[in-house]
């Protein structure tokens, strides 16, 4: 019997990817987005599910999680996918603009994973798959916001592991490196600088370097074949990276003390 995967986020770049990647491989998904007029060809698929969730709409949530256990009666994995970045100088960022980025990044990722624990452990089994970034290990300008989040994703999901690990409920921690995706377009809240000119050298470098960087990015459907591979790997391996970059600066952020690592990152 096909087994079920739900993944958030997944109107484009690695939630897009995944949908597809887990039904050519003869899952039954559940691939959800804020509005599902614009799941760019998924609709189309006779094992994909098309289902409205925003993950900052708590009734949404309930609602999607009802008529996936509805309709195939468990939710083998949570892939919580869905999520966007707020760039800009922190002290020109607002209150709202934090707690929009928190309440996607984090409180959202908690609501779907709070949401599908009880089927779960009824069922004696289940992977919940948070995607954060190699963004929750190792820190760059102007991304204060959106790597609080993702490094408060890593915090939650190691602790969780713990947790889930007595109700035989496996927790992984997949963190992409760059990735073509429109992560630097449409998911991206760009933080006005209000004429504060004396940040304008390192706001030019960060700029300069995402162009640079995003590029040479890795396609998205690198991160589904790593998403898939850690739902299906059978381990209790909580870590898994792939895509551009992702390798070596993670390995920098092993060996380096964190004097070297920042005189790097500085340059």
């Amino acid at each position: 019997m096909p087994k079920t995967v739900l993944i958030t986020g997944s109107s484009s770049g690695i939630g897009h990817a995944t949908a597809l990647y887990f039904a050519e491989n003869g899952w039954n998904v559940i691939a959800t987005m804020r509005d599902p007029g614009k799941n760019n060809g998924l609709g189309e698929r006779k094992n994909i599910d098309v289902v409205r969730l925003d993950v900052t709409d708590q009734a949404s949530i309930e609602k999607a999680v009802k008529y996936a256990l509805d309709k195939f009666g468990a939710i083998d994995a949570l892939v919580n996918n869905a999520g966007y970045s707020v760039k800009g100088v922190f002290e020109a960022t607002t209150h709202d603009q934090a707690k929009r980025q928190l309440d996607t990044n984090v409180l959202g990722l908690m609501d779907m994973t709070r949401a599908v624990i009880p089927s779960m452990r009824s069922k004696g089994e289940g992977v919940i798959v948070n995607i954060s970034s190699i963004g929750g290990r190792v820190a760059v300008p102007l991304y204060s916001l959106y790597q609080s989040s993702k490094f408060a994703v890593e915090g939650f999901s190691e602790s969780l592991y713990y947790e889930m690990r007595t109700q035989n409920i496996k927790v992984k921690l997949v963190e992409p490196g760059v990735i073509k995706s429109d992560f630097y377009t449409r998911s991206m809240d760009r933080v006005d600088s209000n004429g504060l000119h004396s940040y304008a050298s390192i706001i030019k470098a960060s700029d300069e370097g995402d162009d640079s960087i995003a590029a040479k990015g890795s396609n998205p459907d690198v991160i589904a074949v790593c998403i898939f591979n850690s739902v299906n790997d059978g381990s209790w391996r909580l870590r898994y990276h792939a895509g551009k970059y992702s390798s070596m600066i993670l390995t920098l952020r092993k060996i380096l003390p964190d004097r070297l690592l920042m005189r790097v990152l500085r340059r």
